[in-house]
């Protein structure tokens, strides 16, 4: 069977989304070459109640599919459950983003036509467009992993600019947020990472860092996270509450990324609120330790990363092996600083 895709004639696609922010910013290009290349085409993301907020205002996405895992979706009753109402759906194809076996199951459950991704995790039987992954795109940032498949696939793939589009209601509040600020600067500080304490600078420095910044240019600072990162926020912020608000475990998705939009920097670990703010295009300061930036790093030229190169990085591990931490220790807050005051400098 033919792995051009463009030659059929797909009226209804549903495109599975990756299951964590970051990766799913970096499909948002594969995203919008699939609307590009299929403009008439009904475009379903089937994603996790979680992501969906990353999808929900997109032009390029006309409907979304939750899927519950959690409740109504849960085990294999649960995936049954779903495949039927896929399959009521009549879609003609699958295009699957994410890797997983699980991914390929469903679609080949639901009866879909045409089921297109990555020949990988066991799942090759289940793909009739089955694409194997080139050498070259291993060495290449995650976007053109996306972008490359399609490009296998048939498909023309235009600009590999990331795109993220809000809600105009959280854009309004965010933008009401700043006014209120005294300085008018904001600085956002993203302290947590969800793979691990390898990907996280330490939260007492991030405290120095907003202490030692407030000092030098006024800013008012605001601590992102989920509720798991609670009390990092609380740490943080526990250097001065009158210019610090931990905002960690109290917003959407979607009020957290109108929240970065209008920060004047945002300063993270490698995590999925680093890639919103390189989609958002917000200057950025990353600091990296255990990963590679080659393949996950911030996909924008408002970017600087932070990285002491190593013999061990990157290890790609969730705690230091090594149990010297140095990666993320030799990176000290006057460096940060010093690189945030630029990023203030060059928007001003």
């Amino acid at each position: 069977m033919s792995k051009n895709l463009k030659k059929l004639p797909l009226k209804k696609i549903l495109i599975r989304s990756t299951n964590w922010i970051g990766d799913a910013i970096m499909t948002t290009p594969a995203v919008r070459t699939i609307k590009e290349n299929f403009p008439d085409a009904e475009i379903t993301m089937l994603a996790l109640p979680w992501m969906t907020d990353v999808f929900s205002a997109s032009p390029y996405v006309d409907k979304i599919f939750s899927y519950d895992r959690a409740k109504k979706h849960h085990g294999i009753k649960g995936m049954l459950r779903l495949s039927q109402e896929l399959r009521e759906c009549s879609f003609d194809a699958a295009i699957l983003l994410q890797n997983a076996f699980e991914a390929a199951f469903i679609a080949f459950l639901a009866g879909i036509p045409v089921r297109a991704g990555y020949r990988r995790d066991g799942r090759s039987l289940f793909l009739n467009h089955g694409i194997t992954i080139r050498d070259e795109t291993r060495k290449l940032h995650q976007v053109y992993y996306y972008q490359k498949m399609l490009e296998d696939l048939g498909l023309t793939c235009g600009s590999n600019d990331l795109f993220l589009q809000l809600p105009e209601n959280e854009k309004e509040w965010a933008i009401e947020y700043k006014k209120k600020k005294d300085s008018g600067l904001v600085i956002g500080i993203n302290p947590g990472a969800a793979y691990g304490p390898a990907k996280c600078w330490p939260a007492e420095r991030y405290g120095e860092l907003a202490a030692l910044l407030h000092k030098k240019t006024g800013a008012h600072f605001v601590v992102f996270g989920t509720e798991a990162d609670t009390e990092t926020g609380n740490i943080i912020a526990g250097h001065d509450k009158d210019i610090i608000d931990n905002m960690a475990g109290k917003t959407t998705l979607a009020r957290a990324m109108s929240l970065i939009d209008i920060c004047d920097v945002f300063v993270t670990n490698d995590s999925g609120l680093m890639h919103v703010a390189a989609a958002l295009q917000r200057p950025l300061v990353a600091i990296f330790g255990s990963t590679d930036a080659v393949a996950t790093g911030p996909f924008s030229e408002n970017a600087l990363v932070l990285q002491k190169k190593m013999s061990c990085q990157p290890c790609l591990k969730k705690e230091c092996s090594k149990g010297h931490f140095r990666c993320m220790l030799d990176i000290s807050v006057e460096e940060v600083a010093e690189e945030v005051i630029r990023h203030i400098d060059i928007t001003r």
